[in-house]
């Protein structure tokens, strides 16, 4: 009896750490789908000095990277995760989360935190992020976007890439050129945060997911805004 006692006790305890384990990892994900919900709502906040309300209404997908990091020292490179959602039926989709890579070289030394939002114009684009990875610049053609109200009666003139970048430093946006980085589906992420093995992005943006999490639902409604 003992025995079975000592036995059951470490199966209970195993699968409460594991709980513990699978919680700790998902709270990592919604943490960062929050930030990136900060992010867009800092958007609406600031249409003045922020991405052009006409350039977001025509996004086929939009992603956002908070805290991406910048090294340099000589070779520099980026790194960062995200997460990214798709139009579709007039509406958007749940987001899908995404890792950014990317180096460069020149002379440069230090440390550098950085929001980035991607806004991808193009079916081409989209499709190249849901089967596989794409690199700006490479894979689908990628500029510094318009900022601010000024630039909405341009922006039917500038559209020309498939993909525009955007950087925001101590509250402010402001378009920026990143060729070279590579952006892939977190396989791992979307399965952890979801709940959901084997899970795939087209699963996710044609609205498979029985239940959705709450921070994703308010990272929607960001979009809508």
């Amino acid at each position: 009896m003992k025995k079975r006692l000592t036995l059951s006790a470490l199966t209970v305890i195993i699968t409460i750490l594991l709980s513990l384990g699978t919680v700790a990892a998902a709270s990592k994900e919604t943490k960062k789908i929050n930030d990136a919900t900060e992010v867009m709502e800092a958007i609406s906040a600031i249409p003045e000095k922020g991405i052009p309300t006409s350039l977001l209404a025509k996004a086929r997908g939009i992603a956002v990277m908070p805290g991406v990091i910048k090294l340099g020292f000589v070779v520099g490179g980026r790194y960062g995760k995200g997460v990214m959602a798709v139009r579709r039926n007039k509406g958007w989709t749940d987001p899908v989360f995404l890792t950014m890579g990317g180096a460069s070289v020149g002379y440069q030394i230090g440390a550098q935190s950085t929001d980035i939002i991607l806004v991808f114009m193009s079916k081409k684009s989209v499709d190249g992020i849901i089967s596989g990875k794409v690199t700006l610049g490479v894979d689908a053609s990628v500029a510094a976007g318009p900022v601010g109200r000024h630039a909405e009666a341009s922006t039917d003139i500038l559209l020309k890439s498939e993909i525009y970048s955007y950087s925001r430093s101590r509250g402010l946006f402001a378009g920026f050129s990143f060729e070279g980085g590579v952006l892939q589906i977190d396989d791992q992420a979307d399965e952890k945060f979801y709940g959901s093995k084997d899970i795939t992005p087209e699963d996710i943006f044609a609205g498979k997911i029985r239940s959705v999490p709450a921070s994703a639902k308010k990272f929607k409604r960001s979009l809508s805004k």
